[in-house]
């Protein structure tokens, strides 16, 4: 299944979730789309329950089903909390983290910078936005990109970094500099439902 491009505040509505994680998406309309949207009241099986908690975090993070599974996978291997891996890794991806710094106002806005040649990680052009980020790595933004109307705007827009993000204000680049806490997560998000949706 291809990764769903169209308008972000619908997906949102649909699953009672800020997938922007700023709630402006619910702001005008919390209720889910459709003519019978605000009257709809139907009570979720636990099925339906563990679904919608995927796709609140698949929309949020912009991937594709095959994306998104291959990464649970990926996060299986790993020692430690199987759920807690999983969002660590999503927030390791390279698009992820552009958009964590402020380059852009939105996951799709931070893809399309990595995907147009804008960032380099550790020096090197890096296009490819599932590009997994190592602790340790300098993400930056090309010199002819620091001018981008669009990345000034957002760059003037932001207020608080997270903490696992080093960001220098001179140079317009940032060192992941360790892999996020739960605690420094979306607590919105009950990652032990996905975990029991894929292991059902």
């Amino acid at each position: 299944m291809a990764r769903y491009t169209g308008p972000k505040f619908k997906k949102s509505r649909s699953v009672g979730f800020s997938t922007l994680e700023n709630g402006k998406d619910l702001a005008r309309r919390p209720y889910r789309p459709g003519q019978h949207g605000a009257a709809r009241k139907s009570k979720s099986s636990d099925y339906g329950t563990q679904l919608t908690e995927k796709q609140k975090v698949k929309f949020m993070y912009g991937l594709n089903e095959r994306q998104f599974h291959k990464t649970f996978v990926e996060a299986s291997k790993m020692q430690g909390i199987h759920g807690e891996n999983f969002l660590r890794l999503l927030e390791s991806r390279l698009d992820n983290l552009v958009y964590r710094m402020g380059f852009a106002n939105t996951r799709r806005g931070a893809r399309q910078l990595v995907n147009h040649g804008h960032i380099a990680v550790d020096g090197k052009k890096v296009d490819i936005p599932s590009y997994r980020v190592k602790v340790g790595s300098v993400i930056s933004l090309k010199d002819n990109t620091k001018e981008l109307k669009s990345v000034k705007e957002a760059l003037s827009n932001v207020t608080t970094r997270v903490e696992y993000i080093d960001f220098d204000k001179n140079n317009n680049t940032a060192k992941y500099v360790r892999l996020p806490e739960r605690n420094e997560l979306n607590a919105d998000i009950n990652e032990a439902l996905i975990v029991e949706f894929y292991n059902r």
